[in-house]
């Protein structure tokens, strides 16, 4: 198992979690991308954690991060966390006998728990009641995507699928390649018996990262679903959003990207959209999945 975290300008709390990671019973390797910090980010780490290796690719990749922290990884398992999240001790070696025993799993989603309060995290009552069939033999839940900063992943299920898409940045970009994922034949899955803490940094801008996700998730939509569901998806997700300027830029910035989407669209199979639909009713009602900020 190996440990992969992406990061920009939090240089405190990356060196809050990889002091979480250096004490856990695994020991795992990590890996950090430093998405073009600042702050003195790589330096910081270099002094405190010389273990841990830092690449810098010279500017701020977002999610695709990710994707090149794992071209370093010689595990059959990489976990993601991010600079504000940290795995629970245990965790990552129940994760990897999982992914042992279950050769059909690509990801297993750990429990989020809130500090410093040590509350649940909303979506893990959302987690748990997944509406997907559940087949014989899963350890947990099924589920339709997956959450980058609490997922452990299969290594070579993750490079099989491309990664995560360099168009979408960052802001949902976890659901495009979670239905590739499926497309591909592989089950995705949620284990109460695992734990990531989440301390939410302050240094975030909510309504950017809002932005790009409405408009990932636009994306995503045409990029997989059937042309009905994603006609319903899209009514549903315009009349969710705030009625402001980001909501009305995240729109115009999907749009104006329509025929280069129609162009790379390539729709999931029917078994996996009957997954797909069945997750439409409970992300409307979703208090967790919101677009706010």
């Amino acid at each position: 198992m190996s440990v992969v975290i992406i990061t920009h300008n939090r240089r405190e709390e990356l060196l809050r979690t990889l002091g979480r990671l250096a004490a856990l019973p695994e020991r795992p390797p990590v890996i950090v991308t430093d998405n073009a910090s600042t702050d003195g980010t790589p330096e910081a780490v270099a002094r405190g954690h010389p273990e841990v290796r830092v690449l810098r690719p010279g500017t701020n990749l977002g999610a695709i991060g990710r994707n090149l922290a794992v071209r370093h990884v010689t595990t059959p398992y990489t976990a993601f966390c991010d600079d504000d999240t940290w795995w629970e001790p245990g965790s990552l070696s129940r994760a990897a006998d999982l992914l042992d025993d279950q050769p059909a799993v690509a990801t297993v989603t750990a429990r989020i728990v809130v500090e410093p309060g040590g509350t649940e995290d909303p979506i893990v009552a959302e987690l748990r009641a997944s509406p997907l069939p559940r087949p014989a033999g899963l350890p947990g839940p099924a589920l339709g995507s997956f959450l980058a900063g609490a997922t452990v992943l299969r290594t070579d299920a993750f490079r099989g699928a491309g990664g995560f898409s360099p168009r979408l940045w960052l802001g949902g970009e976890e659901e495009l390649l979670a239905a590739d994922l499926m497309a591909a034949g592989w089950w995705l899955v949620f284990d109460d018996r695992l734990t990531v803490h989440h301390a939410p940094s302050a240094a975030r801008d909510p309504t950017r990262r809002r932005a790009d996700g409405i408009r990932n998730t636009l994306w995503t939509t045409w990029l997989r679903r059937p042309a009905g569901a994603a006609a319903r998806r899209t009514a549903s997700l315009l009349a969710s959003v705030p009625r402001d300027a980001a909501s009305a830029r995240a729109v115009l910035r999907a749009t104006a990207a329509l025929p280069r989407i129609l162009r790379e669209r390539r729709v999931v199979p029917p078994e996996v959209e009957q997954r797909l639909r069945l997750l439409d009713a409970t992300q409307r009602a979703s208090r967790a999945r919101r677009y706010v900020g």
